[in-house]
């Protein structure tokens, strides 16, 4: 029988020959892709990494149809079906009679050049794509199965028992003594954390939050079609890495983002996956997978390297990723500075923009309380109440349950170690009081963000947002006159905890971070 490579080598002659074109070869750790015309094939290498067994026929063709299921959950416009190939010469098989020596996935090819990978190489990575890939993967994990209470997976042991594992590979992949300072450190952080996160871990498995995920995505593995960021290439050749916690899962993209130095964008993707999603909870394990997924990719370079020879190009490449994944789980161990922002001002005066850009900026959690309001009433961010001034969900005391909620909020942010910033009215000074005290109790910086326009202004851009549609906020111009009469303006005592920022000035964002990061 051929030797898988040989039978590689032969498919993709038989294909240009009947194509009557070159056939394009790319080759992974695990598998062979070949592209030809319209369509792509993919055959699994005969390997065992122990997370990974592709070592006989049988279990490359279970694995080449659990891929074509899985993919299908959101691809499935690429994935096509699973094809048999044999024959002299080798070909795809479209008939029986003939012996089977491989399988392989079948995919429908997408354009060239679309993964987000390609595109932040080439600097051509923009926000739609960040906020497309937060809503796209936030409903993915909403409509995702969610594993059974009594099943393993999610399990403490279970999680650690894959982290531990990165650590095993690494050390059976390396030269003796290779690393071993790096790799120690960090394998007693992850021991540490484990240890603190337990009950955690726990509570988020019985909490729902275990759930099919894709399991390897990173940007290498999303991609733009027509106009759509679409995910593509889950695990689907060990369910124990596929049924994760959903922080698991954005742990990776997170990180590939900080790999790449587009920081802004990895804390606008959490962002906005949190506004999606509510789960604030999970920031508490965040820092623990992202060292986990560091050193899946610090792995990955690793095995690379090893099916290579040490004076190639491709060795020093897989080399310096390995080295560059390390150090980047070695900085994820720490935590941010923390302190505690509040906006202050009408509607239509810009908090709710320069709170994004001051949570992309400064590496910030941002709390919306028009997403936390609705969140809960059992609304949707982009759901209309219909609510009046002053009653529905801006009542008295749906107001008041809705600060009490950014408060919990702010509590499991910080408590995680992150620096909050919260997005609301606070027009009482009793709300901003509240957000004073737990910044004192905590010893952590406190700032009020006073954001100013000309009722001119604010009428024009609440205007705007009304004829837009897409914003949470349900402010009119009747809640803006409301406002005016009932807001407590900062006092004296609040001089010290004040930066006020005219939000229709030029430059006002890049004036209001210098003041912010002036000493004291």
């Amino acid at each position: 029988m051929q030797r898988s490579g040989e039978l590689v080598d032969a498919l993709q002659h038989s294909l240009a020959e009947s194509g009557g074109a070159p056939v394009e070869r790319i080759e992974t750790h695990s598998a062979w892709i070949l592209l030809t015309g319209d369509l792509a094939y993919k055959i699994k290498k005969p390997v065992n990494f122990g997370f990974l067994d592709y070592s006989s026929l049988d279990k490359r063709r279970f694995f080449c149809a659990e891929e074509i299921r899985l993919n299908q959950r959101f691809a499935a416009e690429i994935y096509l079906d699973v094809v048999a190939i044999g024959g002299v010469p080798a070909r795809v098989l479209t008939g029986s009679g003939e012996p089977v020596l491989e399988y392989a996935v079948r995919m429908r090819r997408f354009p060239a050049g679309g993964l987000l990978s390609q595109l932040a190489a080439a600097g051509q990575l923009h926000l739609q794509h960040i906020d497309q890939m937060a809503e796209r993967i936030a409903g993915f994990h909403q409509a995702a199965a969610r594993a059974a209470a009594d099943s393993p997976f999610g399990r403490p042991d279970q999680v650690h028992h894959w982290v531990r594992e990165n650590f095993t590979q690494l050390r059976a992949a390396l030269p003796e003594g290779a690393e071993s300072g790096s790799l120690e450190r960090l394998q007693t952080w992850v021991e540490c954390e484990r240890e603190r996160i337990d009950s955690l871990l726990q509570q988020r498995k019985r909490g729902g939050f275990i759930r099919e995920c894709h399991g390897d995505l990173h940007l290498g593995n999303l991609t733009v079609i027509d106009s759509r960021v679409t995910p593509f290439d889950c695990i689907e050749f060990n369910p124990e890495l596929r049924w994760i916690d959903v922080f698991s899962e954005l742990a990776f993209l997170v990180m590939d983002l900080e790999d790449r130095g587009l920081r802004n964008y990895a804390f606008r993707f959490l962002n906005a996956y949190l506004q999606s999603s509510g789960d604030y909870t999970g920031l508490g394990v965040l820092r623990y997978y992202l060292v986990y997924r560091s050193l899946v990719r610090a792995k990955v370079a690793v095995l690379r390297r090893q099916q290579t020879t040490a004076d190639s190009v491709a060795f020093q490449l897989a080399d310096r990723e390995y080295r560059e994944y390390v150090d980047l789980a070695l900085r994820s161990t720490g935590t941010g500075r923390l302190r505690l922002l509040i906006t202050f001002g009408l509607s239509g005066s810009g908090k709710s923009t320069l709170a994004g850009a001051f949570a992309e900026r400064l590496a910030m959690i941002r709390v919306r309380s028009d997403s936390e309001r609705k969140r809960l009433a059992g609304l949707g961010a982009g759901e209309h109440s219909d609510s009046g001034v002053g009653a529905g969900l801006y009542s008295t005391q749906r107001s008041e349950d809705t600060y009490a909620r950014l408060e919990s909020v702010c509590e499991q942010v910080l408590d995680a170690g992150y620096p909050a910033i919260v997005d609301a009215a606070f027009l009482q000074r009793d709300s901003r009081n509240r957000f004073r005290k737990l910044a004192s109790a905590r010893g952590i910086p406190f700032v009020i963000l006073a954001c100013q326009a000309p009722i001119a202004e604010l009428e024009a851009r609440i205007a705007k947002r009304l004829a837009a549609g897409t914003d949470p906020s349900e402010a009119t111009l009747e809640v803006l006159r409301a406002q005016l009469r009932l807001q407590q303006l900062p006092q004296e005592e609040d001089a010290d905890q004040l930066i006020e920022i005219d939000t229709g000035a030029p430059e006002y964002l890049e004036q209001a971070i210098t003041r912010l990061e002036q000493p004291g």
